[in-house]
């Protein structure tokens, strides 16, 4: 037998150092090649660390949060044959990261409250068994799904890599157990008092430093102009009923795009990055918009590169590829990085007002929030029409006031009418 170590691989772009983010294995585990090993952070994405060869983990070089250089010994594995490390350079075993435990607090009690707590989940589904003190592999969001649905995860069965609960694996349990459940419904409402520590890693450690180091540096100021889109809502209801089956639907998205790049053309400061330790702002005639898209691990931006030259149906394709590769953890370095102006959006849950974050080093971010239709004077008559709000947001050390409200004034001119938008 021999021992085969994986060092910290050279991602690329003059990376020395990266944050290991998570463990798929444990010291002990049976790995074959090409399965995950662990997850690592760079400064824009997250990158799996896969396996070449076969065999057991003896030693684990690090433990989730730590930052650790290039060439570092990331995990040591026991292989068949001589492997690839002499005997008196085996690095000593790493115990296996420790887990934070549950905290349980003794809470006082207090008199009822209109907020009922969380009931839990009285079915039954394709349980596994775990330890009581075992955590199983499973995102934040998976997490705190379980935890509105009042599931023990531990109980949920993972069909992820190296059993990682999904959310499809939450759905599957409670489908099970709904149709097994007996028990009485007033069992679910019990209380809870249970607390879980969270360590700060990876890709959220990543997005707080980058949202703290925004507000900090850039002078941000937002903008909110309300917006008709029923006739660009009609266009775009004709489009996918025309070429829906034969180019793909259209969401309002790439006509937020394609309303960005035509208003750029007159407002040329909006579409830049600006240095501020150079004191430089960089014009960039390319425009490389950002789609900010929340997923498992948390918010990323994957980037449509040069919009300006994509039509319509080039952009919703374009954006639906980087949303589902940035969801699935598959977006690249390359299309999470580069963007000069962004574009956020919460879809339906898109509120009224919003006050978006700057992307820096760029000037300028456009949130849309929700579309809802509302009683308007249009010509001296009360009609329904369906309104939008545009919030977004600023860096004042490079755009003035005056600037921001006439380019989102273009926008809106542009949306409210959607022929101008394909007029050059």
């Amino acid at each position: 037998m021999g021992t085969h170590v994986i060092k910290m691989p050279d991602i690329g772009e003059g990376i020395a150092e990266v944050e290991l983010s998570q463990w798929h294995v444990k010291v002990g585990d049976l790995v074959v090649e090409d399965q995950v090993l662990a997850d690592v952070m760079t400064d824009k994405a997250m990158v799996d660390i896969p396996s070449p060869v076969h065999g057991k983990v003896i030693a684990l070089g690090g433990q989730p949060g730590e930052v650790m250089a290039v060439g570092s010994v990331l995990i040591s594995i026991e292989v068949e044959g001589a492997g690839n490390l002499k005997e008196s350079a085996a690095p000593a075993p790493v115990k296996e990261a420790p887990v934070a435990p549950k905290v349980e607090v003794a809470v006082e009690s207090k008199p009822a409250v209109a907020a009922a707590p969380r009931p839990a989940a009285v079915c039954q589904g394709p349980m596994v068994a775990r330890e009581a003190d075992e955590r199983p592999l499973a995102s934040p969001a998976v997490r705190k799904h379980a935890l509105d649905l009042g599931i023990q995860l531990r109980l949920v069965r993972g069909s992820g890599p190296a059993g990682r609960v999904l959310h499809e694996d939450l759905e599957a349990y409670l489908a099970q157990g709904q149709s097994n459940a007996s028990a009485p419904a007033a069992a679910a409402y019990v209380q809870r008092n249970d607390e879980e520590q969270i360590q700060v890693i990876g890709m959220r450690r990543k997005i707080a430093q980058r949202m703290q180091d925004a507000t900090q540096r850039a002078a941000h100021f937002s903008y909110v102009e309300e917006i008709d889109v029923t006739a660009i809502e009609e266009l775009r209801a004709h489009l996918n009923e025309k070429h829906g089956a034969s180019r793909g639907k259209l969401t309002l998205l790439p006509f937020l795009v394609r309303a960005l790049v035509v208003a750029l053309r007159d407002f040329p400061q909006m579409n830049a990055r600006y240095d501020d330790e150079a004191q430089v702002i960089t014009r960039l005639g390319a425009v490389h918009v950002g789609v900010a898209t929340q997923s498992d691990v948390g918010l990323m931006v994957p980037v449509v590169r040069h919009a300006e030259a994509r039509s319509l149906w080039d952009s919703a394709a374009e954006i639906s590829r980087l949303a589902n590769a940035a969801r699935n953890g598959k977006a690249s370095r390359d299309e999470l990085s580069g963007s000069t102006i962004t574009l956020t959006s919460l879809g339906a849950l898109g509120g009224i007002v919003s006050t978006p974050v700057l992307n820096l080093p760029e000037v300028a971010i456009v949130g849309v929030n929700k579309i809802v239709e509302r009683p308007m004077v249009v010509k001296g008559q009360v009609v329904i029409r369906k309104m939008m709000n545009l919030s977004s947001s600023f860096d004042h050390r490079v755009v003035d006031g005056m600037d921001a409200a006439l380019f989102i004034q273009a926008i809106r001119g542009l949306l409210e009418q959607p022929a101008t938008l394909f007029v050059e």
